[in-house]
């Protein structure tokens, strides 16, 4: 038996779930140290609840889908919105430095899933899931691209394997970070530079944002939100029809990217950034709830030994990557050992996983203003970026099809 549930009762469903997670992180204390995304902890948890139900009874509930991808584009937009020219700028070379070598790390990440995809007979875009498309990518990233290899590859399982490699990056990021970092510390005896009030003044990368979230801004955020993703889907279309295929997220993050360097050049309008966080966070949140609403966790069995070889070599990977590479060409000193612990964060998880690592070691070995600087920036902006063209660069490859 199967109950069918329209648009505003699935909207209902979705931020039931995603409350639901708000409560269980409440409660539990090994969710918020480990920084699981609430949709993903109402999600899941939804998701074995529904699963066991159907195993019992064969109830199911069918769920009206069609804000999805809308609250995928909407996010996505928002990324690009976040990418300032400006900013990366004010960074210096340092923000160059770790885009490139986080970057780097994105292109052996990829190389590695796909390789033991093949080692281990799995599909090699089962290998992409397992690399920077979630790890890098985290749930949000992860969610899109199972969703588009379900409908253009009819890849079964995709959104399961998703969202259980975003979720094991995310609790291994944040693992793995103090270990490399400490070693880093004892073995070449560093020492901070900065003191405690440098610190605070580093923490916040843009000390002028003193913008307020209002209903006007919300609503003039949004109009500039549906206008990229309007003209995005126009790239888009205009792509496809000359036979080049891209996910229309990419189209309108990088629309969202145009005109928010267009505007902070030109002055003409001043883009609220907290408000685009909002938005951002809120279509990923609703999103992620909705991806998760119809996961069918028995399609993970006969792929769960395969995939889990290929998440544990990930993690060994991303920790000697940081420990030889991102801490040597990052400079061999403190900061690059504070920004090696936070690069394990985002590269394995996600950019709040990278601050928790930073602010934990720092709390412990002393301030360290470059690197809460440098990584936010690159974490939480570009890499989405990069990222997206690097996915896009080996699905190009004529042996992953």
């Amino acid at each position: 038996m199967t109950l069918e549930l329209g648009l505003v009762e699935t909207g209902a469903a979705a931020l039931a779930i995603l409350f639901l997670g708000y409560l269980l992180n409440r409660l539990i204390p090994f969710l918020r140290e480990y920084n699981i995304p609430e949709p993903v902890v109402g999600g899941i948890t939804f998701a074995l609840i529904s699963s066991i139900i159907y195993a019992q009874t064969g109830f199911s509930l069918s769920f009206d889908m069609t804000l999805k991808s809308p609250l995928m584009l909407v996010f996505f937009t928002t990324v690009g919105l976040g990418a300032s020219l400006k900013l990366l700028v004010r960074g210096g070379p340092k923000v160059f430095l770790f885009l490139g070598v986080a970057s780097l790390y994105l292109i052996v990440q990829n190389g590695v899933g796909v390789s033991l995809a093949f080692l281990t007979d799995l599909h090699p875009l089962q290998g992409l899931i397992g690399g920077s498309i979630t790890l890098s990518g985290g749930h949000g990233t992860g969610a899109t691209y199972a969703d588009i290899f379900k409908g253009v590859h009819n890849l079964q399982g995709a959104m399961e394997l998703a969202m259980a490699s975003a979720t094991f990056g995310l609790v291994l990021g944040g693992v793995i970070g103090g270990p490399v970092t400490k070693r880093l510390v004892e073995r070449y005896q560093l020492k901070p530079e900065a003191s405690a009030a440098e610190q605070t003044l580093g923490v916040t990368y843009d000390p002028e944002g003193n913008d307020r979230v209002t209903p006007r801004s919300m609503m003039e955020t949004l109009l500039i939100i549906t206008l990229s993703m309007s003209l995005g889907g126009l790239v888009y279309g205009w792509l496809k029809s000359r036979g080049i295929t891209a996910p229309a997220f990419i189209c309108s993050l990088f629309i969202g990217m145009i005109i928010a360097n267009i505007l902070d050049l030109t002055q003409i309008y001043k883009i609220n950034k907290e408000t685009v966080d909002q938005w951002g966070t809120m279509s990923l949140s609703i999103f992620l709830a909705m991806a998760l609403m119809s996961l069918r966790l028995w399609e993970l069995l006969n792929l769960a030994g395969p995939m889990l070889v290929i998440l544990l070599v990930q993690t060994m990977v991303m920790a000697l990557f940081a420990y030889f590479i991102t801490f040597r060409l990052m400079g061999k000193d403190y900061d690059a050992a504070i920004m090696a612990g936070g690069h394990c964060g985002f590269g394995m998880g996600a950019t709040p996983t990278a601050v928790a690592n930073m602010e934990a070691l720092v709390s412990r070995y002393g301030a360290s203003p470059q690197a809460f600087l440098v990584v936010p920036m690159v974490g939480a902006f570009f890499i989405d970026i990069t990222n997206a063209l690097i996915i896009q660069f080996y699905l190009s490859l004529p042996f992953i099809q």
